[in-house]
C-alpha cells in the first residue's frame, strides 16, 4: 500500500485552493492500492490559504506568520491514518509519492523560505515523519520505482 498526496490526484487541497494532479501517480493509484492523505489540510490550514516555506527549521506563511505547529500536527495525524488504514487492511506501507518541494510533502528540496522560487536540500514536515518511519519516498517529478 502507498501513501499518495492528495493534491497529486487532483483535489483541491493546494494553497492556493488548486490541485497538482498528475496523470502518472494516477495511473499508478489504479494499479496498486493506496491511501490519500492531505497533511496541511489535517493540520487545518484553511484553503486557499498563504503559501509557506521552510526557513530556520520552522515553516512560515507569506504573511510572516508561524505555522510549523499546523504543519506537524497534520503530518502526525497523516501518519495516524496511514497507519491505521494499513493495519485494518492488513497491508504494510510500501512507500510514498508526495508533492516535491512541498512544506510537508517535499522530498529532498524545498522552497528556502524567501518566497523567491529557491530551492534547499531538505525535506518536508510530513517527509521527514515518513523517513523516520522507514517509508521510502519519490515526489511526483521522479519515475515511479515500484
Amino acid at each position: 500500500m502507498y501513501i499518495i498526496s492528495k493534491c497529486l490526484l487532483g483535489h483541491n487541497c493546494k494553497y492556493n485552493g488548486g490541485n497538482n494532479k498528475n496523470e502518472n501517480v494516477i495511473e499508478f493509484c489504479n494499479k496498486h492500492k493506496y491511501i490519500a492523505v492531505c497533511p496541511e489540510s489535517l493540520g487545518n490550514l484553511p484553503c486557499p490559504r498563504p503559501p509557506a516555506e521552510i526557513t530556520e527549521g520552522c515553516v512560515i506563511d507569506k504573511n510572516g506568520r508561524d505555522v510549523t505547529q499546523s504543519f506537524a500536527d497534520g503530518a502526525k495525524a497523516a501518519m495516524n491514518i496511514c497507519i491505521k488504514v494499513s493495519e485494518e487492511l492488513g497491508e504494510r506501507l510500501e512507500g510514498a509519492i508526495l508533492k516535491a518541494n512541498s512544506p510537508s510533502c517535499g522530498h529532498g528540496k524545498v522552497y528556502d523560505g524567501t518566497f523567491s522560487g529557491v530551492l534547499t536540500d531538505g525535506n518536508g514536515i510530513f517527509a521527514r515523519l515518513l523517513k523516520e518511519n522507514g517509508i521510502d519516498i519519490i515526489t511526483e517529478k521522479e519515475k515511479i520505482k515500484w
